[in-house]
């Protein structure tokens, strides 16, 4: 057999010193000692013996210590430098088509919100779900929590996690909560997102009123860290500085972090995961044709950035003292739109940071997170392919990891190609340059990269609508140079590619000098959404993909000298995949008419993984 192994260059434009190690034979096994010269047959009685040991999943111990990362609420206030006014406001249920309240002359009244809804025009918006209120969460019997038989392979790595290692499970706002229209909350985009018969973000996963049941669930299996998002309308339903707070939102964030708290775990949270007021889009095309990314997210607004730092300010206001890690944008190059888009949010985040740190003197962590599928060439003894790879890498990274991590100048593959593209000033390099306090970066898979038949500069010159290549102006694939898939497929766009994880870590943590935070990974097992109950809970593909993911961060950790401060599961429930159900990246199954929630094989597999590796902090 034959095995080649691609190293990456470090840094975006470097060339490679070693692209294959070569070589020829079958693989060794070097932690195995010498047989005997021959095996010794014999008769013995034959019993029955217990092939399954019954163990329990050890859940994390309840809040002894409290922890605070910046002023409490009263002095946050102060520092603010503005007043707040908060109100109430009622809900949007289905079938409502008029506006019922009189306060017409109010900017923020009851009208005005249910105007809100009623532009918003929502497609197919019959129902709701099960919940209207906070539901109170019942024990979990031990049964629940009986760890499921081993695989028969796993990862034979000796390390440990070091002590200040997070690892977590993580989840979005739009993904997993419902209620849109209840208790205050104004639209987004995640409702104008869908448009055909596909499922929409109504009602989803009720974690807005079973959150308490999902936190306990969460804390039974042993884990110490909980990511979520808070929408930005369920705070300030009219989105702009100077409209009134949602008291109802507040209060129920609020709960949320000390109940995370009380449960013995810590919240860690994001400000915006793609759902954006539609407050930004309503006098646009949503659905119009971006220069870079997937969606349009308004993040281009001339009000985006005093609007997103005036809410970001009210977060830190409320939940700084708790809160140990912040992100401030999930992923943002896939709905930045455009140029303006990605300079906007450079510019918001770095505003944050700054207030957090030299404003609220916080001692937790402000970061941001991106997607990058890590782009490997092809041919990686073709120059041209590891050029068009690190140009795939940098337009995806360097947009936000230059000025962010390093005080340099956007990338030139961005600056010659986006419409309208152009440099930071001095003073703004200087504003923005080492205002994160880590690299968060979502690593789900990696690309197979190569250049177009006719190289990339034709295409920097056109547009998406001309040319499907633009603007990375490369060829994305999932076969290596020898017809072989990169790794073993999952239902939708994920592969299982842990040695280039390894290597993916090392160019970033080498690139942009920050330590790296795994803000999300996860794997959607082919058509599970089709088995029945017991089968999707036996995920064992899921399984070797956290398991070999978590261990190739080990070495990159041990080996490699990768500062990796901690990894979080995506996700840990099954959830509303953008229009999707069937992609399920859960490590538990959702009943979607009882909203019962079921243990996968694979949760109990990864926390034993990390548990046994002194990972999980207790």
């Amino acid at each position: 057999m034959r095995s080649r192994n691609i190293l990456l260059a470090g840094a975006a434009g470097a060339s490679a010193q070693e692209l294959y190690v070569t070589t020829t034979g079958y693989t060794a096994r070097p932690q195995c000692t010498a047989p005997p010269a021959a095996p010794s047959y014999r008769f013995e009685e034959f019993s029955f013996t217990q092939n399954d040991t019954v163990r329990y999943a050890t859940s994390v111990p309840s809040a002894t210590t409290t922890y605070t990362f910046g002023p409490a609420y009263a002095e946050a206030l102060e520092q603010l430098g503005t007043s707040l006014s908060t109100t109430t406001w009622g809900s949007w249920l289905p079938g409502e088509s008029s506006i019922s309240a009189t306060d017409t002359d109010d900017p923020y009244g009851q009208a005005a919100w249910s105007s809100q809804w009623l532009d918003a025009d929502l497609v197919n918006y019959t129902s709701v779900g099960l919940y209207t209120t906070t539901v109170s969460p019942t024990p979990l019997p031990s049964s629940e929590l009986v760890l499921p038989p081993r695989d028969y392979f796993g990862p034979t790595d000796c390390y440990t996690f070091p002590e200040d290692f997070l690892f977590g499970v993580a989840a979005s706002a739009a993904q997993i909560e419902g209620a849109i229209a209840l208790e205050g909350r104004a639209p987004t985009l995640m409702e104008k997102l869908i448009q055909d018969d596909r499922p929409k973000n109504y009602i989803t996963n009720e974690n807005y009123y079973l959150y308490k049941q999902d936190i306990q669930r969460v804390a039974a299996m042993g884990v110490k860290y909980y990511s979520f998002s808070i929408p930005w309308t369920r705070i300030l339903p009219f989105t702009v500085p100077g409209s009134p707070v949602n008291e109802q939102g507040i209060k129920h964030y609020d709960d949320l972090i000390n109940y995370v708290i009380e449960a013995g775990m810590q919240p860690i949270v994001t400000m915006l995961h793609f759902d954006s007021p539609l407050y930004f889009l309503k006098d646009s095309n949503i659905s119009a044709t971006p220069d870079i990314g997937y969606n349009n997210g308004g993040y281009w607004h001339p009000e985006f950035v005093d609007a997103f730092v005036h809410y970001g300010k009210i977060l830190f206001t409320h939940f700084a003292d708790r809160v140990p890690v912040w992100t401030t944008f999930n992923e943002p190059l896939l709905y930045a739109f455009n140029f303006t888009g990605i300079h906007n949010v450079v510019t918001a985040h770095a505003e944050l940071y700054h207030y957090y740190h030299d404003t609220l003197n916080g001692t937790g962590k402000v970061g941001f997170k991106l997607n990058d599928n890590f782009g490997v060439p092809k041919n990686p003894e073709n120059e041209s392919h590891i050029d068009a790879a690190n140009r795939f890498n940098e337009m995806q990274l360097a947009g936000f990891g230059n000025p962010l991590c390093l005080g340099q100048q956007f990338p030139e593959s961005l600056l010659q190609t986006l419409p309208g593209a152009h440099p930071l000033s001095d003073s703004e390099l200087e504003y923005v340059a080492n205002t994160t306090d880590y690299f968060g970066i979502d690593p789900y898979t990696a690309t197979v990269i190569s250049p177009p038949n006719d190289g990339i500069t034709p295409c920097t010159a056109q547009n998406l609508t001309t040319n499907p290549l633009f603007p990375y102006c490369v060829t994305q694939e999932t076969t290596n140079t020898y017809g072989w898939n990169i790794g073993y497929r999952s239902h939708s766009y994920v592969y299982i590619t842990p040695t280039y994880l390894r290597s993916y870590l090392s160019y970033l943590y080498n690139t942009f000098r920050k330590p790296i935070l795994i803000g999300e990974f996860g794997f959607p097992v082919h058509d599970e959404s089709t088995r029945e109950l017991a089968d999707q809970r036996f995920d064992s593909p899921r399984s070797q993909y956290y398991l070999s993911y978590l261990s190739e961060t080990l070495k990159a950790i041990w080996e490699d000298g990768v500062h990796v401060m901690g990894a979080f599961a995506w996700s840990f429930m099954d959830n509303w995949e953008f229009g999707d159900y069937e992609s399920q990246f859960g490590i538990q199954v959702v009943n979607r008419t009882s909203q019962e929630r079921v243990y996968k094989k694979s949760f109990f597999d990864v926390v034993d993984f990390v548990g046994a590796r002194g990972g999980l902090g207790y």
